[in-house]
């Protein structure tokens, strides 16, 4: 090394942290580098560890938590009950949001339920299209959550964890799958608004938490530009602008070959992503090519920012290849006037649900497209306001939520409350149940599917008991 005096490396103690930590890193995504190395996009369909049933999810978000006694959860007892006392044997020493040290009585449910279908499945008069899918859908009705006030609880149904910061089930579905999608992002949310109050969605319930960053959902607006500087400053070209885009990666691999940052492959592949998306995504929010019967059948105004305008953008990003798609309608938080509140919000999603999987189904995609419905908890069977127009509080020990295609069972109910509304009683679901399900819809062993952070095998289910919920599997 004397005779080389200039080739003698620094190693000195920054040095070796820089390049050690980086080194760390790039074993953790092994897998994944190496794709790339080889020539295949970081995010390309990895290989599963059984054959899926369900290729893609759309996830339809509920926000503010909609109430199961006046939605999918018929209770002739609360009725019969309607302004008496609650049994204080099953309220006493439990979790309430906003009821505490108040006098607790039932509220009997708010509208009428009826069955529909040749499965007979009981469903609210306030959803009269979602009562159409009755033959078509597999209802829970015994879900349960850990969390009481929506922030947490949206962590927690997104993330299996009350922990913010931590992927969601949005990124860690394409950290394993992959995407299909070649100039759209794999995970995309949309949000709506209206009916009630409106509970603010904060960004990091899409983020990819400690995941490699390129597998965070991507917020498309529902009015305007869906995606900000989608287009190009005036004077500047796609020639221009993909000469700009070239410059740029080509000094990100420069430096990528130095350090070996898994992030600066990220940067890479936004880089390129980004200027795909401003040829696709125009042409994906452009609803002149769909028929007038369509969007008839959604209820679907160009442009207007509805959910039901939302669910056709979401059955067209599921068609581009989208692995994600997260529909946020926030307005279903009603402390006061769940009667009206209901049948507005109700309206508002309704129609739109129901065309969506109608929809699917007519093109051949339900079969492998898992259609979810939830809120983030449910209300409480006891009244929340008095006067002529009462509420409901948060509610976590029992509430429901509908799923259907992608290898789940049509036309059918499982678990159940008790005669109340108030305790998931019959074969409990937990939110990890849920994702376990989803996971193995997808292909996915939950219990095999980790991710090593700061030391540990982190999983989307956690260390919690996880089960599959088998009999809802087709």
């Amino acid at each position: 090394m004397k005779m080389f005096p200039r080739m003698a490396p620094v190693l000195n103690r920054r040095t070796f942290l820089n390049r050690g930590t980086l080194g760390i890193g790039a074993v953790a995504l092994a897998t994944q580098l190496s794709a790339e190395q080889a020539g295949v996009s970081p995010t390309a369909p990895r290989v599963l560890h059984h054959p899926p049933r369900a290729k893609r999810v759309i996830f339809l978000c509920m926000a503010g938590g909609p109430s199961h006694l006046e939605t999918l959860d018929y209770k002739p007892k609360l009725a019969e009950m309607n302004g008496q006392p609650m049994p204080a044997s099953l309220t006493a020493g439990q979790p309430i949001a906003q009821l505490q040290g108040k006098a607790l009585k039932c509220l009997g449910p708010q509208h009428a339920f009826q069955k529909f279908g040749d499965s007979g499945q009981e469903i609210s008069t306030a959803l009269p299209n979602i009562g159409k899918l009755a033959d078509d859908i597999a209802i829970v009705r015994s879900m349960t959550t850990q969390q009481i006030n929506h922030d947490p609880a949206h962590t927690f149904m997104n993330c299996g964890t009350q922990i913010s910061g931590r992927p969601c089930m949005g990124a860690w579905i394409q950290y394993g799958l992959g995407s299909e999608a070649k100039d759209l992002p794999g995970f995309v949310v949309l949000t709506s608004v209206g009916g009630g109050q409106s509970q603010p969605i904060a960004s990091r319930q899409w983020h990819s938490g400690f995941l490699p960053s390129r597998h965070q959902g991507v917020h498309f607006h529902s009015k305007g530009d869906p995606v900000l500087y989608v287009g190009n400053p005036p004077g500047v070209s796609r020639d221009d602008q993909q000469q700009v885009i070239a410059a740029a990666n080509g000094l990100n691999r420069l430096r990528r070959s130095a350090v070996d940052n898994p992030e600066i492959a990220t940067s890479i592949a936004q880089y390129e992503l980004a200027f795909q998306m401003q040829a696709s995504v125009p042409e994906l929010v452009d609803l002149a090519d769909e028929p007038q019967h369509v969007l008839d059948m959604y209820g679907a105004k160009p442009g207007d920012g509805s959910f039901a305008s939302n669910c056709l953008l979401a059955r067209r990003l599921a068609e581009r290849g989208v692995r994600f798609i997260q529909l946020y309608h926030r307005g279903w938080d009603h402390h006061g006037g769940v009667k009206n509140g209901v049948a507005t919000t109700g309206k508002l999603v309704d129609r739109g649900s129901w065309a969506l999987i109608e929809d699917l189904k007519q093109r051949g995609m339900l079969k492998d497209t898992l259609v979810v419905w939830s809120g983030e908890f449910g209300r409480t069977p006891m009244s929340q306001g008095g006067g002529k127009n009462p509420g409901r509080d948060h509610h976590i020990k029992g509430f429901s939520m509908w799923m259907a295609g992608g290898g789940i069972r049509p036309g059918m109910s499982y678990g159940a409350t008790d005669e109340l509304g108030y305790n998931a009683v019959e074969d409990v679901v937990t939110v990890h149940d849920f994702h376990a399900t989803m996971l193995h819809l997808l292909g996915i062993d939950h219990q095999r599917f980790s991710y090593k952070f700061q030391g540990l095998d982190m999983k989307l289910t956690g260390v919690e008991p996880a089960n599959v919920i088998h009999p809802i599997l087709a």
